[in-house]
């Protein structure tokens, strides 16, 4: 029987016969692309390469990439949708282009010496041209050349054929995408390779990055061209295994058994949504970056995916602490093949635990208070929302969720602008308190700037490494220093962070500057979590001097 564990070994060992380099899945946090939260494909931490940087393992990759997509989070409780999944793809940096990457394709799902798909129930996608790009008639013969008939290609527009860039600009290109026919009756005339209906499964997805989308909205020809392919290992194992859902298989069982162990009023739905979501929160945590659950960026998503757990595990007559029971499967299941999830267990539950007794409080006083608006008024307006949000810390995405379920609709957009109302009144009250950064360039301001790098690197010695700076604000008379910590720090751990940077100080080390490509800095041990502003330059004083047998970069701060 097909394995996710035997489908990622074959997709890895076919690509490797094609001269492919395979490279370690990056992290989930991206570091080259600052405009996404979480690294969604695995083209993100490629894209230097995609727009014709070197890469130093040639110009053939492959890998099999951790990925969350947090569109996703609503549709998740369907059959095949995952906020965290895998995806194995494959790259060619300016090599082969569309006729290999297609026949490639095409060799790995039908030739028997690999997964042995019937090919007459292959059907494929292209991209049938705009005012950006022609039709791509290039791929729809190569797949004739291979024995796929005109009636089983079929040609679609960009929201289907089409991908990237991931932010508002950068490489992008048509795609060909690979279909299975399950021989599930068709839902009517017009059902075809895209239909939710389950007729069609979509296997895999061929992108040809030959353009560069510019800030203006211009789609310009790269002058290198590239591949970019991606398969989705759930939904590809479910498919080989004959399961409906992805929730059937190994990857999932485990943990949807114990759910239903633990619940009172089992439904399916919810189980999945709890499954998934703290498959990808434990998948975050693991990774030891700093981030947890709070109320910005990656955090946010996270505090969301667990409430959002919380909620439907109440609707399963689940009580009291159980995200830690589902962690440890999730541990279980896959800290074979990602270790950091048995090396960062202790992280991954604590985190998951706090944040779920947080909640249980917020919930039950935002239920209550949701069924006593409700009850009164029929509906749910934006003000009343907002007063929810304000009053009971309850989220709005979980005020829609119930309003939907309730037949109701809230207006997302009029929120907003209640919300924004309130920020423009705080913001009018705060005004000059709190400027960001160095509020001068004074000898004293900027002594204290000195200061913030070793305070950065006294606290992660002293606290741990998952400690970083979340940002900084310096004037002649103090500074004020933002750092990702889960918990409060105990007096005894502040005066040991206070004489780390006095004793550094009082040694009276000199500071060089040295200006250098982020790359050569990291080489360095130069730490960077400001990647999007601070790109060339760093205290190499510091670092060397701080390191102390601690490990490189441990005085490196903001730069």
């Amino acid at each position: 029987m097909w394995t996710a564990k035997k489908l990622v070994r074959a997709y890895l060992d076919f690509f490797k016969e094609k001269g492919h380099t395979i490279i370690p899945s990056s992290s989930l946090i991206p570091e080259n692309d600052p405009t996404v939260l979480f690294t969604s494909a695995g083209m993100h931490p490629l894209v230097p390469y995609l727009l014709g940087q070197s890469h130093p393992e040639g110009k053939r990759l492959a890998n099999n990439q951790k990925c969350i997509r947090t569109g996703d989070i609503d549709a998740v409780g369907d059959p095949s949708h995952d906020t965290f999944f895998f995806m194995l793809g494959n790259w060619s940096l300016g090599d082969y282009f569309k006729k290999e990457a297609i026949e490639w394709s095409y060799e790995f799902l039908t030739s028997k010496k690999w997964l042995g798909l019937d090919k007459n129930k292959l059907n494929v996608t292209c991209f049938k041209g705009d005012k950006d790009a022609p039709k791509d008639e290039e791929s729809a013969k190569v797949w004739e050349s291979l024995g796929i008939p005109k009636e089983r290609i079929y040609f679609f527009p960009k929201e289907d054929n089409w991908w990237g860039p991931a932010g508002k600009t950068g490489p992008c290109g048509p795609d060909t995408e690979m279909f299975y026919d399950t021989g599930k009756e068709a839902c009517g005339k017009n059902c075809k390779p895209g239909c939710y209906c389950g007729k069609y499964f979509e296997i895999w997805n061929d992108v040809f990055m030959q353009y560069n989308k510019t800030a203006s909205g211009k789609f310009e020809k790269l002058e290198q061209q590239n591949v970019d392919t991606g398969m989705g290992v759930e939904r590809t194992v479910a498919m080989l295994q004959g399961k409906s859902t992805v929730y059937e298989t190994e990857l999932f069982k485990p943990l949807m058994d114990k759910i239903r162990e633990l619940s009172r009023e089992y439904n399916e739905k919810s189980a999945r949504i709890i499954a998934d979501h703290i498959r990808a929160v434990c998948f975050v945590l693991a990774e030891g970056k700093g981030i947890v659950p709070s109320n910005v960026e990656q955090g946010y998503i996270l505090r969301r995916l667990i409430r959002r757990s919380v909620r439907h595990a109440r609707l399963l007559g689940i009580q009291g602490s159980f995200t830690k029971e589902i962690a440890k499967k999730v541990v279980e299941v896959y800290s074979g093949d990602w270790p950091e999830l048995k090396k960062n267990s202790g992280l991954v539950f604590k985190e998951l635990e706090a944040e779920e007794a947080k909640f249980a409080k917020v919930l039950s006083q935002g239920v209550k208070a949701f069924e006593k608006i409700f009850k009164k008024q029929g509906k749910i307006s934006a003000k009343d929302a907002f007063l929810l949000y304000q009053s009971y810390g309850f989220p709005l995405e979980m005020t829609a969720e119930i309003a939907t379920e309730k037949g109701l609709k809230v207006d997302k957009k009029a929120f907003e602008k209640e919300f924004e109302r309130h920020q423009d009144i705080s913001r009018k009250a705060t005004a000059g308190k709190f400027k960001s950064g160095l509020a001068d360039h004074s000898e004293v301001a900027l002594r204290m700037h000195t200061a913030t790098h070793l305070l950065h690197a006294a606290l992660r010695q002293v606290l741990g490494e998952h400690v970083q700076q979340k940002g900084s604000n310096i004037t002649p008379d103090r500074l004020r220093f933002d750092f990702s910590h889960p918990e409060k720090v105990e007096k005894s751990q502040l005066a040991e962070v206070e004489k780390i940077v006095n004793d550094a100080i009082s040694k009276k080390i000199p500071i060089l500057k040295e200006e250098m490509s982020l790359d050569q800095a990291r080489k360095k041990g130069a730490l960077a979590f400001f990647d999007a502003k601070y790109a060339s330059s760093f205290h190499y004083g510091l670092l060397q001097q701080t390191d102390s047998g601690q490990g490189k970069g441990q005085g490196t701060g903001r730069f």
